[in-house]
């Protein structure tokens, strides 16, 4: 039997109910959660990122929530230190470390490790920064088409960052990103994790879900928080905070690109497309356990599960 610390991951879609299934556990077993999200690490932008209400962070412990400013970035590396201390530092207060979030991303560099790429060349950046003023975002995806097909086939045309980071590691290897990728190992959790998926047995009733969330923030002030953010002066479109679904359509809507009818249309659509590649990502995981968020009580579900592994 492992001795490893035991952890669980609450895994699932946006509007899948990750955030009550965590609060459930955590009133059954003494826990700790920890977000997995790379949207409610920023300070100031709580309805637009759905975070939890204070009467939720209250009910339980939470870290990695409004930890830094939305003018910074917060990387994957930064989570992966983050995360591996806090489950240390909560299992050495006796109690269970829940990994809540659906930033798949994030869930990856703990399941697989970081990918050991070299670091970033700020002239190198610099000097994509001005090619892709000159000749476009798209320009740039082409070129890599040709330098690392397997990355780009991958990648939207407009995805400036990731473009931009695959051809930057290309200048700086001589190699393509896929190739590098490919030749690391995996390496191994420090603990043990029980993954617990909730996944919609009707996709039709997520979108609905994620269209009646969505009208929810609008009615609590979606727009008033960003018009707040944009006043500072110091926030632009590109930022990864600003990059957030529904944020970047905010801001282009208060840029006056188009009405509010079309700005809800577009974050609804931008909400369903994360939702699609979360579900994608979370199938690439045979040994999660799937619970059908739709189902009447997958809260229940879930705590069924937990105290079994607890137990365990």
């Amino acid at each position: 039997m492992s001795t490893r610390q035991k952890v669980i991951a609450i895994m699932g879609p946006t509007a899948s109910g990750k955030t009550a299934a965590a609060l459930e556990i955590a009133r059954h077993i003494p826990a700790e959660i920890i977000s997995v999200d790379s949207a409610l690490v920023y300070r100031e932008m709580d309805i637009g990122t759905a975070k939890p209400s204070a009467a939720e962070l209250a009910s339980a412990p939470h870290h990695l929530i409004d930890i830094i400013d939305p003018a910074d970035a917060y990387s994957v590396a930064q989570f992966l230190i983050d995360t591996r201390r806090l489950v240390n530092e909560i299992a050495a207060r006796g109690k269970l470390p829940l990994l809540v979030g659906g930033t798949m991303m994030y869930f990856k560099a703990l399941m697989n490790g970081l990918d050991d790429l070299p670091a970033a060349d700020q002239a190198i950046r610099a000097g994509l920064d001005a090619e892709a003023a000159r000749d476009g975002t798209p320009a740039l995806h082409a070129r890599l088409a040709t330098l690392d097909p397997v990355t780009a086939a991958r990648l939207k045309p407009n995805d400036s960052q990731r473009i931009q980071r695959a051809l930057e590691i290309i200048a700086l290897t001589g190699q393509p990103m896929s190739d590098l990728l490919a030749q690391q190992p995996k390496s191994e959790m420090p603990f043990d994790m029980l993954s617990l998926s909730l996944e919609p047995s009707d996709r039709t009733v997520l979108h609905q879900r994620i269209a009646k969330r969505f009208d929810i923030m609008l009615e609590q002030g979606f727009l008033d928080e960003v018009r707040r953010l944009r006043e500072r002066g110091d926030l632009h479109p590109d930022l990864p905070s600003m990059r957030c679904v529904g944020y970047r359509q905010a801001w282009e809507h208060l840029d006056g690109a188009y009405d509010l009818n079309e700005m809800r249309e577009r974050g609804i659509i931008a909400t369903r497309q994360l939702a699609k590649r979360q579900l994608t990502w979370l199938r690439s995981i045979p040994e999660r356990t799937v619970i059908d968020c739709l189902a009447q009580n997958p809260t229940e579900n879930i705590l069924r599960h937990a105290l079994s592994y607890q137990n365990s």
